[in-house]
């Protein structure tokens, strides 16, 4: 089972937060569902902060009340889903001395096997362009540093890596990802990079939008593979701090 649960939220006056709220909120989450924010080397959660207008100033971000704001909250195991799908908000998130009104819930469910069987099974014709949106700041570790850049290898790896340790159905490893690296290609981004703050320091990851095209020439398996671990990462995440709300990854309708 896998699933994304994303509340909307809302404050009755402008309200301020420390930028690093994310880790307090995302342990403040966890805790609720009982579940650990650690632990496990591969995260099997993902976590988006929150999303929406905000301004950012001396260290702080403030919401506003005429915003709409929202977080999600993913589980990529079966017990942890289930753990989340059972976690009930009250009509108030209360952190750091913040107010948030929970306005709205939507569940989004499916299997490893559902995903598989639809993207690679049941051999559908594959999509050749898929556009991704990053609206949290994106980055992947490259030995003692990070780097802040959608490089489709990467971003594939990050993928197929979560996909391995927690789906029935194994695909592959470094031979995959060679073969992937040669049929899908980064064809257009609009991004910028944005600081992250990580206990007492910053991350710097990239934001925005990019485009992934699969060559004509890749063979059909391949593209299908492409899109299963592209609409995985909807629910995976991508990249480093996931669980801490980096990486959050949406497709965007053609």
């Amino acid at each position: 089972m896998l699933i994304r649960s994303t509340w909307t939220l809302k404050v009755d006056a402008p309200t301020t937060l420390p930028k690093s709220y994310r880790l307090e909120m995302s342990k403040h989450l966890h805790s609720l569902a009982g579940l650990e924010v650690g632990g496990a080397a591969m995260p099997n959660t993902t976590f988006s902060g929150l999303q929406g207008r905000t301004q950012y100033a001396d260290g702080f971000v403030t919401l506003q009340p005429d915003e709409f704001y929202q977080l999600s909250l993913s589980g990529l195991q079966k017990n942890v889903s289930k753990a989340i799908a059972s976690l009930e908000l009250s009509d108030t998130l209360e952190l750091l001395g913040a107010r948030l009104k929970v306005i709205d819930r939507v569940d989004d469910t499916t299997s490893y096997e559902a995903l598989y069987h639809r993207y690679v099974a049941d051999e559908p014709e594959p999509e050749r362009q898929i556009t991704l949106s990053f609206p949290a700041p994106t980055a992947f570790s490259q030995q003692r540093t990070y780097l802040p850049l959608p490089v489709p290898t990467l971003m594939l790896r990050s993928w197929l890596e979560r996909w391995n340790e927690f789906a029935p159905v194994y695909l592959g490893k470094d031979d995959l990802i060679g073969y992937l690296g040669e049929t899908v290609v980064l064809s257009r981004h609009r991004i910028q990079t944005q600081a992250f703050p990580i206990h007492k320091g910053m991350v710097s990851g990239f934001t925005g939008t990019i485009t992934l095209s699969v060559l004509q020439r890749g063979d059909s398996l391949l593209a299908q593979v492409a899109n299963l671990l592209t609409h995985y990462a909807q629910f995976s995440g991508t990249g480093i701090k996931t669980r801490l709300g980096m990486g959050q990854t949406v497709i965007q309708a053609p």
